[in-house]
């Protein structure tokens, strides 16, 4: 049975699991995203996430692709009012593709509102019940290039946090946007959020979308006291670390059709010291008779701070470990043997 959640402080309630889309429209077609969503619904997953990025790795050929799979569903099974449903806006870019004016793009208004008409477009609805900033409109090293640092020694060139959240506002105000959320964020930049929404200067934001795993675990400092404090849950993106918590990829593995075999793209997982902290939760694992995918996301589901637990499958076997897993308690024990491991294996992936 699907456990629900409250999306911030909103009256909106969220299945604790999230369906992830990301590699719909490259490694999975649109009838295999078609099924993913059937069996999803089926079986009490109300949320689904995705971006105007996507699919990924991200490129021109294939931008947008996932949500116009997402509109298609929508319009041929008639269930956009049972879908809780997220998508990005792109933060601070270079990539020409992404805008016509070939700028790249960057959390102003302009940028936000042609945005939000494409990916209504695509998703054939005329609202999105989640509209987050898919990262920040400031210099930063992202997605596992350094952790989410910020680069001070660059000029700032950064749209004011409360431009983006006035652009916002009127979306929310003209009926297009719900709810907003942020992704890849520090925390000192959800505070920045928070203090403006406080001060007036636009909606107050529901919910952060950042990695979290058994290997990358940052989050738990600074950030999941303002999950709590603030009610701006964790919605913990790459639960299985892209898949390298499987085990899969230990001893240089590159199994036929995975993410990495095709694209190459898990240099935050493949840093030093990243395989022994695996090799150790693999063992754990094993000692308690359990998948390690499961281990890896029930850990993420029964985070306190953990609003929803992002999950992605290329095929309909992974999808049902992934949605089986909601059903795993951790319990004081198994959390204790994590912990340990934790100490001295503490986020090598951050």
């Amino acid at each position: 049975m699907a456990e629900y959640r409250p999306l911030g402080r909103t009256d909106i309630r969220v299945s604790a699991i999230c369906l992830g889309t990301m590699t719909w429209g490259q490694q999975n077609t649109e009838a295999e995203g078609h099924a993913q969503m059937d069996m999803a619904l089926d079986r009490g997953i109300n949320f689904f996430d995705t971006a105007e990025m996507y699919s990924i790795p991200p490129k021109a050929e294939t931008q947008g692709s996932t949500e116009r799979i997402i509109g298609s569903w929508f319009k041929s099974r008639g269930t956009r009012d049972r879908v809780i449903l997220a998508s990005k806006v792109s933060g601070r870019g270079t990539s020409a593709w992404i805008r016509p004016d070939g700028r790249g793009s960057r959390l102003d208004r302009a940028n936000i509102n042609y945005a939000i008409e494409q990916s209504l477009k695509r998703l054939q609805t005329d609202y999105i019940d989640l509209y987050q900033l898919h990262w920040p409109d400031r210099p930063m090293d992202l997605f596992g290039s350094g952790g989410t640092v910020y680069r001070a020694h660059e000029p700032a060139d950064e749209v004011p946090i409360e431009e983006t959240l006035g652009a916002l506002q009127d979306l929310v105000t003209a009926g297009k946007i719900r709810h907003v959320g942020l992704s890849n964020e520090t925390a000192w930049g959800t505070m920045r959020f928070v203090q403006a929404a406080e001060a007036g200067r636009g909606p107050r934001v529901v919910s952060i979308q950042n990695v979290y795993n058994l290997i990358s675990r940052t989050f738990e400092t600074g950030l999941a006291e303002i999950a709590m404090r603030e009610q701006v849950g964790l919605l913990a993106y790459s639960p299985l670390g892209q898949g390298y918590l499987t085990g899969k990829y230990q001893g240089g593995a590159r199994p036929a059709g995975a993410r990495t075999t095709l694209f190459e793209r898990g240099q935050r997982y493949e840093k030093p010291g990243v395989a022994e902290a695996i090799d150790k939760y693999l063992a754990l694992a094993r000692e308690l008779d359990m998948d390690p995918a499961t281990l890896a996301l029930a850990f993420v589901t029964t985070r306190p701070f953990v609003t929803s637990n992002i999950i992605g499958a290329t095929s309909i076997p992974q999808l049902e470990v992934a949605l089986a897993s909601e059903e795993v308690r951790i319990t004081p024990e198994i959390e204790a043997r994590i912990n340990a491991i934790h100490q001295i294996h503490t986020s090598p992936a951050p």
